[in-house]
């Protein structure tokens, strides 16, 4: 497990590179964190993400977005949890866990959370698990692209846009 603290008035951005668990902390006032991780599993593997962001101190901002794709028999799990302890108010926090399945065989698991004890504080938490709209690679076919084209087209829009 890595282990992430962010201080007092920092303001820090993570890319998350490999699957396995972190924590990151916010432990000084004015703290604010960007977590960002894209997962690609291909054959038979498993990427598995467990993430959680704690703020342990009032006025700080966090916001996690984590994307996978999964192609033929390949599994993405992620589980990611926001904390704010007691005490923590102006806190705010987002979490946004999104999958693209690229075969009927590939799977996902997300597993969002909150535990909130703190008033005063915004926190929200997104997933989603989808495989792509037969439309868009119709309409990039009729546009004269293969099929393989179109659909590396759209998986490249998908871990390339903002959350």
């Amino acid at each position: 497990m890595e282990i992430i603290k962010v201080k007092k008035d920092e303001k820090r951005e993570i890319g998350l590179a490999k699957p396995g668990e972190y924590v990151v902390e916010l432990v000084g006032e004015g703290a604010e964190v960007e977590i960002g991780g894209v997962f690609v599993g291909k054959g038979g593997e498993e990427k598995r993400v467990k993430i959680e962001i704690v703020h342990k101190v009032a006025h700080t901002r966090a916001r996690t977005s984590l994307k996978g794709v999964a192609y033929d028999k390949a599994k993405v799990v992620f589980e990611g949890r926001i904390r704010v302890m007691k005490n923590c108010p102006d806190t705010n926090s987002f979490l946004t866990e999104r999958i693209l399945l690229l075969s009927d065989e590939a799977r996902a698991e997300t597993v969002p959370d909150l535990e909130i004890e703190s008033d005063d504080v915004k926190c929200s938490h997104a997933a989603t698990v989808s495989q792509i709209d037969e439309g868009q690679i119709f309409y990039l076919m009729s546009r004269g692209l293969s099929r393989k084209v179109a659909e590396e087209m759209i998986v490249e829009g998908f871990l390339g846009e903002l959350s």
